[in-house]
């Protein structure tokens, strides 16, 4: 596939991984937080932990907006699902996230009429579709997602369709990374930046990390090479004593971001004064909501939600996933009681989850045997075996750091 077999070029694997070791001071030991479950699962599905040295440990981090949504917060969602004439709309992780109250599956089969969509313009034209009826779109994710929540909200109110609303879920990820980094629990030498929300924030939002906390970060992408790079370079910044914000992803991600993207959501949505996070507890403006000039389109003010907090169960120990304290398969009922088919935490259900991505990738155990790298091409692409055959080992741009 073009563009992505010099990412998956398991040659350029093992020197990475050569480049890793020799950075590797002897008698440390290295502990990075992949903030984004994105990164988490290509980690496992690669097999790059395998790669590392023993001394370097990866953990992860709260960069999964489905599981860092609170119990309390999906009990009102289900509440909303339940008034008359409403039609709840929701991405497919939401269906079977539990609340205190069951899931949105249970509340459908109970005869509450929710939806799986894609995507927020698929809401607002199941609200066209349904002029009768209040079409309620479940919003969550990070700052990824939140501009085309915004959109789809200004794009309703250009076209005056009044039966649309928003559940608004949408976090922001700094003050969750500065809770992480605040914890008592964690110790941690540098992290693996989220690549997907940095597509709209850019990598200034993180510089307070290596200026304030002195440590590095490095916004990466998601190839197997994109990780291991991005290790490399947490390394190298350690080793020359440098605590500094890098852009591995410069294929995608600008330094200062996507101003359209940020100008939507600076439009439509204001900062929480404080969101409940699952794991987390609550932290000051870490989340969004609608601006009151957009008071029609929110949920929240059209309809009456229980706002009440509910606990995780005590089995589930999602929380200290969450923080990076424990992997997955250290949870009591990981693989057992709580697996994809039968979830009890979030970290299970999204796709994006860590518990998912050790379960559906056979990581029940410590694992540190070097194994194959299953997703990565021997060979490389063409271009890439003709350059080694020749003598020299051409590279993609992002990766000649």
């Amino acid at each position: 596939m073009r563009f992505v077999d010099e990412y998956r070029d398991a040659g350029e694997a093992r020197k990475l991984a050569a480049r890793i070791r020799d950075l590797c001071e002897p008698g440390r030991r290295y502990t990075f937080m992949e903030v984004c479950g994105g990164h988490t699962h290509t980690i496992y599905k690669h097999g790059l932990e395998d790669y590392l040295p023993e001394s370097v440990s990866l953990v992860h981090g709260p960069g999964c907006p489905v599981c860092v949504i609170p119990m309390g917060r999906v009990d009102d969602a289900v509440a909303i699902a339940r008034e008359p004439g409403v039609i709840m709309t929701s991405f497919g992780d939401m269906m079977r996230v539990p609340g205190g109250q069951g899931s949105f599956f249970d509340a459908k089969a109970a005869g509450a009429d929710i939806r799986m969509v894609y995507s927020p313009l698929d809401a607002l034209k199941i609200a066209r579709q349904n002029p009768e009826r209040t079409v309620v779109f479940m919003a969550i994710g990070f700052e990824t997602t939140a501009p085309s929540t915004a959109m789809t909200v200004l794009r309703a109110a250009a076209e005056g369709i009044g039966n649309f609303a928003v559940f608004c879920n949408h976090v922001t990820i700094i003050p969750a990374i500065k809770a992480i980094l605040d914890s008592p629990d964690q110790r941690l030498d540098g992290f693996i930046g989220p690549g997907h929300v940095s597509t709209v924030i850019g990598c200034r939002p993180y510089s307070f990390i290596a200026r304030d906390y002195g440590k590095p970060l490095v916004c990466a992408g998601f190839e197997p090479l994109d990780v291991l790079q991005s290790v490399y370079m947490l390394l190298r910044q350690l080793a020359e004593g440098r605590s500094e914000v890098e852009n591995q992803y410069t294929r995608v991600v600008p330094w200062d971001g996507n101003p359209r993207a940020l100008s939507a959501i600076s439009q439509v949505m204001e900062l929480r004064p404080h969101f409940e996070w699952r794991g987390l507890g609550f932290i000051a403006h870490s989340a969004l909501r609608m601006r009151a000039e957009y008071a029609a389109y929110d949920a929240e003010t059209r309809f009456p939600v229980p706002g009440v907090r509910v606990a995780d169960p005590k089995a589930c120990q999602c929380g200290e996933v969450l923080k990076g304290v424990l992997k997955p398969w250290e949870c009591k009922v990981f693989g057992t009681a709580c697996t994809p088919e039968t979830p009890i935490g979030t970290c299970m259900v999204s796709s994006e989850g860590a518990c998912a991505a050790y379960y559906n990738f056979g990581r029940f155990t410590r694992r540190r045997e070097v194994a194959p790298l299953p997703g990565l091409r021997s060979g490389g692409s063409a271009a890439t075996r003709a350059t080694r055959e020749g003598g020299g080992l051409e590279r993609p741009s992002s990766l000649t750091k």
